[in-house]
């Protein structure tokens, strides 16, 4: 490999970082996402007094992913809430 071509290499890893960053940032939200809802899902299943031994892994997934949804509109409306907040604008009145 010559001098060109490593800093062809070089050069394209530094334009690639706020990329390889930004995944690397929703790899993580995604993964606290998911184990909330895995918790969410265990309180559930102790509510009807079930463990995830009496659900296939399709229905539990389908189960965690509809935590993972109500989380993720929990999120969606604290930071509507907060954004207005910070505007000045009042919802409730």
């Amino acid at each position: 490999m010559n001098i060109k071509e490593m800093i062809k290499a070089n050069a394209n890893k530094v334009f690639d970082y706020p990329k390889i960053k930004s995944q690397k940032l929703k790899d993580a939200i995604s993964a606290k996402i998911r184990e909330k809802a895995v918790l969410s899902t265990k309180a559930r299943l102790m509510e009807n007094h079930k463990t995830f031994d009496d659900y296939t892994d399709e229905q539990l997934e389908v189960i965690i992913e509809d935590e993972e949804r109500k989380i993720v509109d929990d999120l969606k409306t604290k930071s509507l809430v907060v954004a207005l907040a910070a505007l000045g604008l009042n919802i409730f009145v």
